[in-house]
């Protein structure tokens, strides 16, 4: 169970770190079981005095799967900050998992806005399609059984499973990653030292009282030992960090040198009727920004394009400017660099041009554009185009 109420007494035995090889095991030094067992009780103990109030630890949310799965999807990549009120208007909206399957698809990605990571809404509604019509409403309990539903990876089966159900789970995420790496001392650098790091998790993982001490190491990474200036005076396993004992805790964990993102660039046509009307379009189901609606533009290439080869993308014939400047938006894996052309197409009064078949696009006022499910950049391109209502 998750949160500070209703916390249970009992000791606890370290989970024993296994792994295919001798690697994570011999790259660093577990503790003795005793001194895991001392560390388990001691974060525990300063959770109960120091944890988050956070609202899906509320007492009448502790064993619900559903808030927690929620709070868990809606946290991946995006601050707590900026969850809170999310998840309150994602629970108003839809209270229960089959509320929010029976939601459409549109209306779930439309309330995503400023989430960002649209596949995640995806899944968010595809998991609960699953959970609805296999499992009767009802979250599987188990983390192999979580593992095979929609968006659901290693660390929110751990964490729904341990948090909802009390189950004895290792909850990984980067967090966690940065406590054990310091705790440990662990010299192996990220992305490479992932089973490692989890290995040493696996060795502080209790059997008893797992949803605790789950939110607990987590709460530790968010607001003691964090990335930078970590506050070891404050931390209950200061007594034990190997990486504070050495007095650089800072340098855990060590990073591989990052890759520089590629660019890839294109350029989107803002198409007006002379009317107060744009053109937009739905984007494909599946792929990056899957379901959002955006302006037309050209597919994103690894080199510049030319408004020669960009115009079939324009869908309706037409005068065309290019504005000066560009819109750069950053994704995981890669950096974009947007031009923008507009341009009015020649309609008759009350009568549109006929648009192309199978094109998913359709006219919209720029008041209206809230009503859309707009992606980050499409907001960015109609800011940088100046259109009105576009904030």
């Amino acid at each position: 169970m998750t949160g500070r109420a209703a916390k249970k007494s009992g000791s606890t035995k370290p989970n024993s770190a296994k792994s295919s090889s001798s690697e994570p095991e011999a790259a660093f030094q577990p503790f003795e079981a005793a001194t895991a067992r001392g560390l388990q009780r001691r974060l525990v103990n300063w959770y109960v005095r120091h944890g988050r109030d956070l609202p899906w630890r509320e007492p009448d949310a502790l064993a619900d799967p559903y808030r927690i799965w929620l709070s868990e999807i809606m946290l991946q990549q995006t601050t707590v900050a900026t969850v809170e009120p999310r998840y309150h208007r994602f629970l108003a909206r839809w209270p229960t998992i089959k509320k929010l399957a029976a939601a459409p698809l549109d209306d779930v990605l439309h309330e995503w806005q400023g989430l960002g990571y649209y596949a995640r809404a995806r899944n968010l509604h595809a998991c609960a399609n699953v959970v609805s019509e296999a499992h009767g409403g009802v979250f599987p309990d188990t983390e192999d059984a979580l593992r095979a539903l929609p968006g659901i990876g290693a660390y929110t089966a751990a964490a729904i499973a341990a948090f909802a159900f009390g189950a004895p789970t290792t909850i990984v995420d980067g967090n966690v990653e940065r406590v054990m790496a310091r705790l440990f001392a662990i010299e192996q650098p990220l992305p490479g030292a992932k089973k490692i790091l989890a290995a040493a998790a696996a060795t502080l993982s209790p059997k008893k009282r797992t949803g605790d001490y789950g939110q607990a190491i987590m709460d530790l990474g968010a607001e003691i030992c964090r990335p930078k200036n970590p506050d070891c005076p404050s931390c209950p396993w200061s007594i034990r960090c190997r990486a504070y004992a050495a007095g650089d805790p800072a340098r855990y964990p060590v990073r591989s040198k990052a890759k520089p993102r590629p660019i890839r660039f294109g350029i989107a046509f803002l198409v007006s009727d002379g009317n107060g009307k744009w053109l937009l379009q739905k984007r494909p189901e599946k792929g990056l920004l899957g379901g959002m609606i955006e302006f037309l533009s050209t597919p994103w290439a690894d080199q510049k394009i030319t408004m020669r080869t960009a115009k079939s993308h324009a869908l309706l014939g037409g005068r065309w400017r290019l504005m000066p400047g560009s819109v750069g938006h950053t994704f995981t894996h890669f950096h974009l660099e947007m031009r923008v052309a507009t341009g009015t197409v020649d309609v008759t009064k009350g009568m549109h041009v006929p648009l192309p078949e199978a094109t998913n696009t359709f006219w919209a006022e720029a008041s209206e554009f809230g009503d859309y499910a707009f992606a980050t950049l499409t907001w960015k391109i109609a800011v940088f185009a100046g259109i009105e209502s576009a904030s």
